[in-house]
């Protein structure tokens, strides 16, 4: 870690994704968050965990199981491994959930995105999105 800032104490990060210590233990067994770094009291959580529980919570909000969120996670940590950046497969089944990102550009100029779908780690989706709303401005501006 950089600096002191960027490391949570379970008490802290419990508090920032709404959840209590027990829950956030319950998916560290699991496996669904990577454990904290050092042991006992010094123990430590980082913006990766963060990410993982923020994730998790989005998830369970859209009314995803328990096992399609951990499938869900496993595809993340495998698509955004440097170099290895590929679009997940479209998961059709009847009465499966997509989250879907809408992406409000102007009055009538709407774009819906999946990002997982589409290859886009959140990064680069938070990109493509203000880009999308330069460009639009730029051909309004031109007509």
């Amino acid at each position: 870690m950089k600096n002191q800032e960027e490391k949570l104490a379970i008490d802290k990060l419990c508090k920032l994704v709404g959840m209590n210590k027990r829950t956030v233990r319950y998916y560290i067994q699991r496996g669904f968050v990577d454990r904290p770094e050092g042991t006992g009291k010094g123990a430590y959580y980082t913006r990766a965990q963060l990410q993982q529980l923020l994730s998790i919570r989005k998830w369970k909000d859209a009314g995803l199981s328990l096992e399609r969120i951990q499938e869900i996670l496993a595809d993340e940590k495998d698509a955004y491994k440097p170099g290895k950046l590929v679009p997940l497969p479209p998961i059709k089944k009847q009465g499966s959930v997509e989250v879907w990102s809408h992406l409000y550009v102007d009055d009538g100029v709407e774009l819906h995105i999946e990002p997982k779908r589409a290859g886009l780690s959140p990064d680069q989706f938070r990109n493509f999105s203000r880009e999308v709303i330069k460009l639009y401005h730029t051909i309004k501006k031109e007509a």
